[in-house]
């Protein structure tokens, strides 16, 4: 049977307090014991982490328990605020107080007892030795933990979708007869399915159709986009829009070719570097994005020279009938990992957590600051950045890189003051331009036992273009080694043109 409340105030038990929190009309007094229990029926001390409280019952009575909480739930609601250090004392002339009861008694708040069993240890050796054990077995469940963890999904529930209806004039309340799952009948031949059919031969049913022969609609928007992204411009320079409404195609001839290629299995022969043909063939499978690769990059088209001539220019300034590799400037991501591959420090890592550009902080929301201190970690290929969403990175940011709360299936390319100034003095560019120095001095070939102001110019042309300087290009570079010193030029070097450009 419940034992009886006898601290309730209707019998006249009169509570009295250190001090209550002030100012509260949820947190009273009167609270402690009126019997009603929750948040916003509760008593709060004005002192944080201390405070007392005072029953006085109306004759002497005999408790055989103590219970204070904000709840009676099982299980409670409110796990906060409670009182885990405390001591009980009775007194029955007000005076003269005895304690009867401290937290001392119990096991530490928020000790777990192993297989739920309470053993007694008497003695201080005893004390010590429950203590030593307890210490050791939280070490080896914390040892143990990351061994039996099991990987984490984000799953979901398979089921069969619901009906879908016709709706009268769009209105959801209006249901009219059942439409059965169906592609659109002016791309390729027309899906035709079961209302009643399984959510898994609807899906399959879809990616048949996307790669039907009769739809070439999806080969050609993906070798469009594989284009793109070899060039800087499609063969359609609409890569979301190849209808009626987007952009006509340079060479209509070629894209269908290209889609033709995807979709069906190709035989393709490797040669040697002398042009001897190896004895197998290989035969790529349908929908090979490496295949579209390789034809691209061993096209004579990607393979000749940016270099303009006076006829090409006048009749094609943009370069879009591809008369010439037409040069542009590379993403925001390539910039930063030539940079980072040029000073030696690009981390070629693959798989793992990412990183991130931008600092720690210890504000209840992340505030988006970018580094200014970099580490090893730091130096990894732009591909594995924790990219956050509306935020931009300060030096990179500018370079025309989207953020990642819009789709961009094409980028803009533009010149502004920021640009340059972020490439010229952002701390990430003055360090990169240290490392980049450090590393001409370690690996330009010493001559007579000390390195001369024209064989630490050459080695940095060499890595930063991939090509000796000119003799021009060496006199002014060794008189700005001469002034002002080796980081200097490689920081110099780092905002050049032919450093951002695809040619």
């Amino acid at each position: 049977l419940a034992l009886p409340n006898i601290a309730l105030a209707s019998l006249g038990t009169k509570a009295t307090a250190s001090g209550t929190y002030p100012n509260s009309d949820i947190h009273k007094l009167e609270h402690l014991n009126d019997g009603r229990y929750g948040n916003s029926k509760s008593w709060i001390s004005n002192e944080k982490g201390r405070g007392w409280v005072q029953l006085e019952f109306t004759e002497p009575r005999e408790i055989s328990e103590v219970r204070w909480s904000r709840d009676r739930a099982i299980p409670p609601q409110f796990a906060d605020r409670v009182a885990t250090q405390y001591t009980i004392e009775t007194s029955l002339d007000g005076q003269t107080w005895t304690a009867v009861a401290t937290s001392g008694d119990r096991l530490p708040y928020g000790m777990t007892v192993p297989g739920g069993r309470l053993i007694r240890a008497e003695g201080v050796d005893a004390q010590l030795r429950f203590a030593d054990l307890q210490t050791r077995r939280q070490r080896i469940a914390k040892e143990l933990a990351p061994l039996v963890e099991k990987p984490k999904a984000y799953a979901g529930q398979f089921v069969n979708p619901g009906p879908t209806y016709r709706l009268s004039r769009g209105d959801v309340s209006q249901p009219k007869e059942i439409i059965a799952p169906a592609s659109l009948s002016e791309l390729g031949t027309a899906i035709q399915l079961a209302a009643d059919t399984p959510e898994a031969q609807r899906r399959l049913a879809l990616a048949e159709w996307m790669v039907s022969p009769d739809n070439p609609l999806t080969a050609r928007v993906i070798v469009n986009r594989l284009w793109l992204q070899h060039f800087g411009e499609g063969i359609v320079d609409t890569p979301s829009d190849l209808g009626a409404n987007g952009g006509k195609p340079t060479h209509p001839e070629l894209l269908n070719w290209l889609a033709s290629e995807l979709g069906e299995p190709t035989s393709v022969a490797f040669r040697s570097a002398k042009g001897r043909s190896f004895a197998e063939q290989k035969t790529t499978l349908p929908w090979s994005l490496k295949h579209i690769h390789r034809l691209i990059c061993f096209s004579e088209t990607y393979r000749q020279s940016s270099e303009p001539r006076e006829d090409g220019v006048a009749a094609d300034a943009g370069s879009r009938l591809l008369w010439r590799y037409p040069p542009r400037r590379m993403e925001a991501e390539a910039i930063r990992d030539a940079i980072l591959t040029v000073s030696g420090q690009l981390d070629l890592q693959q798989g793992g957590p990412g990183f991130d550009l931008f600092e720690a902080n210890t504000n209840y929301v992340k505030v988006y600051n970018s580094k200014r201190d970099f580490i090893r970690d730091d130096f990894r290929r732009m591909v594995y950045q924790s990219k956050p969403r509306m935020q931009l990175e300060d030096t990179f940011g500018t370079f025309d890189c989207p953020d990642a709360g819009q789709v961009t299936p094409k980028r803009t390319s533009s010149t502004t003051a920021l640009q340059a100034l972020s490439l010229l003095n952002s701390p990430f560019l003055l360090q990169q331009s240290q490392a980049f120095a450090e590393r001409v001095e370690q690996t330009a070939t010493r001559q007579a036992g000390s390195l001369s102001h024209e064989t630490r110019v050459d080695r940095a042309f060499q890595l930063a273009f991939g090509r000796p300087a000119t003799p021009d290009e060496r006199a002014a570079a060794v008189k700005l080694v001469e002034q002002h010193g080796l980081p200097m030029l490689c920081r110099a070097l780092y905002n050049t043109h032919e450093f951002v450009t695809v040619r």
